[in-house]
Parts: structure tokens; sequence; C-alpha cells
């Protein structure tokens, strides 16, 4: 439902009916009762979350000259990143389960991750962040031109040491 100013309702009043400034100032008084906070109602923190990336790998290898698309996911932070296929697996169920899902289920992961609803991945506790895979690259976490023994970077000074 959407949220109007109780200010606003007040003018409208004032404007289109013929009500007393008395009861119109209790009207008022209980509009704004009602449009209070709670103060027993506290909001709940946000759930901290860490990004997951599952890789697409039907042969199960990941040799250096092949290329894979995958998924960007996002589960709570104090949960294992090895549940991240259950919980599409889980979300799938339910979505199958439902009267979209009947008329057209999802059978892979990768039409699970694209075309379950976020309301699906939510109750599991997982957010999917790209819907279509997009390409993984692999790197040997190497800069070319430094080496790994050389203490310090050419061309950046080093900060001083810290005081004891």
């Amino acid at each position: 439902m959407a949220k109007v100013e109780v200010n606003a309702v007040a003018e409208l009043l004032k404007r289109e009916t013929a009500l007393d400034p008395a009861a119109l100032r209790k009207l008022i008084e209980e509009l704004q009762l009602l449009a209070a906070p709670e103060p027993g109602a506290e909001r709940v923190p946000a759930v901290k979350k860490q990004f997951a990336i599952l890789i697409s790998d039907p042969d199960h290898r990941l040799p250096a000259d092949a290329q894979f698309a995958g998924w960007v996911l996002q589960l709570p932070d104090d949960e294992s990143v090895a549940t991240v296929c259950e919980r599409i697996h889980r979300a799938a169920y339910d979505f199958n389960a439902s009267k979209k899902g009947r008329l057209r289920w999802v059978r892979r992961v990768g039409e699970a991750v694209e075309h379950v609803p976020a309301s699906f991945f939510k109750e599991a506790d997982l957010w999917v962040k790209t819907k279509t895979p997009v390409l993984m690259l692999r790197t040997d976490n190497r800069i070319p031109g430094i080496d790994e023994d050389q203490a310090e970077v050419p061309g950046v000074a080093t900060p001083p040491p810290a005081a004891a």
C-alpha cells in the first residue's frame, strides 16, 4: 500500500471537507498515531553476504586452454559456499512445484539460475547476481616484469617502518 504524508492528508481534508477545526485536529492526531512506528518494532539488520562464483564445468576438468561459463552468486557470510548447489536445487524444486513451474519446469542448474524468480532463491538464502553466465578467465597470479623475490616494486616508494 502507498504511504502518504499525514500533512498532505490534513491539507486535503481542510480543502475538501466542512469539518469544524476541533474534529479535524482530532482526526489528524489519530492519523499521526497510526502512522507512527511502533516502539517495540526494531528493524532486522541486513544479512552480511559473501560472493561465490559457480563455474560450469560439465566435463569435470579445468585445463588452461578451455573456456568456461559461470554465475556470480551471493549467500550469507556465516554459511559455507559448499551449500550453493544444494540451495540452487532447493529453489529449483520449489519452483517446479509451483503453478508456473509446473507449466515450464527447469531441468538443469543453468536453467534454474536463468529462469527461477528471485523469491525462490531468497527462500533458500541465495541471491543470483548474474542471470546469464559470464566467462571465466584464468590467471597465474603474477604481474609480468616483477620477480617474487624482489623486495621492492620498481617506481613505488616503500613505506617507512612502523615505530615501535
